[in-house]
């Protein structure tokens, strides 16, 4: 059996092909199951200024979807078993009566939110609305970006990013769980759209749609589709928020685990029950989002590789060739210890990420960082050093002690922040699966073929 995960990062976007084996594969880390993971098509996402907004370009994103999808079938054909999508969080695009998408969705990292959630808080008082829909009160929250939505008036229906792609795919309209959570428009407790979060910020209920969980078929591609891309298959709704389908790679069945997502965001959190809709959760700035299987996802959004990427990015602009594991290596050699708080709303976007965290470093009077390993042990520090200041805090919300991380995602590579952080939390770090994410969305699309068996 053969399972396509199509990954959307807002760095970079994978295809891959999970085949479920028997015998010739060794377990993959801390799922237990045999599933081989193959890379079928990579590609790169970066926001671009279009009709004076960072946007996403879906057209491009879709188009490299279904080159993936073509590749895939070449390869497995009817092997193929079901599709799952799974992006990042908050963003969406909009509808028009006619199902056309009505413009390019706006990036998370935009400024038309700045000043939008104290405008919300004069509606709908802070502690309230966390009673409401308990996610961390950023800018970036769906929220948000829709009290400054400029094509309300113009839409029909709201589909978040994985449900857009899975509507291109299929013609389906939904909204899935895990996605959802992430919007703080969905009551924590029902599970359902909140009627004071949309009454008091006087925004469009009727945009939302149905919402289905992790392990629902969506439908089948569209017929023309199927056509171009040459094949045909099932399309469910896996994990599709990437942190809930990465979290549900870790099969740990105890209760003193946390986990850190490690990409562009570093999402550090632990499985609960219910919800934690605490004043120490509202003022911690916690978030409660969906898992795969049902519970919470307790967790709090960190700033995380951004601040690595923004680096490499600006160094090859001045015509440096950058590779990780030489930075790692030569952060290693460094005998920088400053530190800086990777969540000061200078490192959000700024013009240059060297000067930002430069200008941090001056104000506190910390030793400044020279060379490219002293930029990346500064940072692996800050980061290490603000998963133990969250480690306390969850452990206060939650009231249980936390002895092990699981850290997946590509920055479980980075063995440097991997010590550092076992240093600073006091825990046994864990790495888990580089590909969690899609190692997760395989799993939810392998459960609903064991039902079908």
């Amino acid at each position: 059996m053969r399972f396509i995960a199509a990954d959307f990062g807002a760095g970079s976007g994978r295809v891959m092909v999970g085949t479920i084996c028997t015998g010739d594969t060794l377990p993959c880390a801390n799922t237990g199951t045999n599933i081989k993971l193959e890379e079928i098509h990579r590609f790169g996402n970066e926001q671009r200024m279009i009709d004076g907004h960072l946007r996403w370009d879906f057209e491009a994103l879709f188009n490299e979807l279904k080159t993936g999808l073509k590749k895939a079938f070449a390869k497995y054909g009817d092997e193929i078993k079901s599709i799952g999508i799974d992006t990042w969080g908050v963003d969406y695009g909009l509808l028009d009566k006619d199902g056309r998408l009505i413009s390019n969705p706006v990036c998370y990292r935009d400024d038309r939110t700045k000043g939008m959630m104290d405008k919300a808080f004069q509606r709908l008082p802070k502690e309230e609305f966390f009673q409401h829909a308990a996610n961390q009160f950023m800018e970036i929250n769906t929220a948000f970006q829709l009290m400054s939505e400029t094509d309300l008036q113009c839409a029909e229906r709201l589909l978040f990013m994985p449900d857009l792609f899975n509507y291109f795919l299929t013609g389906k309209c939904y909204n899935e769980f895990t996605i959802a959570s992430t919007s703080q428009l969905l009551n924590s407790l029902t599970h359902e759209w909140d009627d004071v979060v949309f009454e008091k910020l006087n925004l469009p209920k009727r945009l939302m749609q149905k919402i289905v969980y992790p392990g629902t078929v969506i439908g089948r591609l569209t017929d023309e589709l199927a056509e171009e891309v040459g094949g045909n298959a099932n399309v469910v709704a896996v994990g599709s928020h990437d942190t809930a389908s990465a979290v549900g790679s870790i099969s740990d069945t105890s209760d003193d685990w946390a986990f850190i997502s490690s990409g562009t965001w570093s999402l550090m959190g632990t499985p609960t029950k219910e919800p934690i809709i605490s004043k120490e959760a509202l003022e911690s700035d916690f978030t409660n989002e969906g898992m795969t299987d049902g519970r919470i996802r307790f967790l709090k959004n960190i700033t995380g590789l951004w601040l690595i990427q923004q680096l490499v990015k600006e160094w090859e602009q001045e015509g440096y060739k950058c590779d990780y594991s030489e930075l790692v290596k030569e952060a290693e050699q460094s005998s920088l210890s400053s530190s800086f708080d990777v969540d000061d709303a200078r490192f959000m976007n700024p013009e240059r990420m060297s000067q930002a965290i430069v200008s941090y470093l001056e104000e506190k009077n910390e030793q400044l960082p020279v060379t490219k390993g002293d930029f990346m042990r500064c940072i692996c520090i800050s980061l290490a050093k603000k998963y133990a200041e969250v480690k306390e805090q969850m452990e206060r919300c939650t009231n249980k002690k936390i002895n092990k991380i699981y850290i997946v995602g590509g920055g479980s590579k980075n063995q440097l922040l991997n010590s550092l952080a076992a240093e600073y939390t006091g825990c046994e770090v864990i790495r888990g699966e580089v590909e969690a994410t899609a190692m997760g969305n395989i799993l939810v699309q392998l459960e609903i073929e064991k039902l079908r068996i």
